[in-house]
């Protein structure tokens, strides 16, 4: 499962973004391919479209968690319980992890609104300024975590 860390590190680095990058490192799991997994997260990224709110990389967790624990009957109470179970323990891990879940206060952001969305160049500046590439590790390495403790527990 390292590998697949490694991957969402690198499709970050080669211009996705941070939930693409989760999504897409885990996607052929469940029967998607990469360009399904990368098109289902792309309006997640930069804090959800850019403006800064839940980070993507957390974004991309809650996706696949949908896709692992997600309820398909919209009168299935414990379904959905056990799902947002699931996702309230994936994000306070993150949070405990990077310091919080919100894009703007990852990036040491002002309270302002931010809604440009423009994307910004990759170059090696942004990289050295960013912690990204931190949560995008630490977001698929919770995600490993967590199917290899779901695996024990069947």
């Amino acid at each position: 499962m390292e590998d697949r860390i490694q991957k969402a590190v690198e499709l970050f680095k080669q211009g996705y973004n941070c939930s693409q990058s989760i999504c897409a490192a885990f996607a052929d799991m469940y029967g998607y391919t990469e360009e399904q997994a990368l098109r289902m997260s792309a309006s997640f990224g930069g804090g959800i479209g850019r403006m800064r709110m839940t980070c993507g990389a957390a974004c991309g967790m809650f996706i696949l968690a949908g896709l692992e624990t997600g309820c398909t009957d919209g009168k299935d109470k414990d379904g959905k319980e056990a799902n947002y179970r699931l996702v309230q323990q994936l994000a306070d891990e993150f949070a405990h992890r990077n310091g919080s879940l919100i894009c703007a206060e990852l990036l040491g952001l002002s309270k302002k609104k931010h809604d440009d969305p423009v994307p910004e160049a990759r170059t090696q500046e942004y990289y050295k300024k960013r912690p990204c590439t931190k949560t995008i590790e630490e977001a698929a390495r919770i995600w490993v975590q967590y199917l290899k403790s779901s695996s024990n527990g069947q």
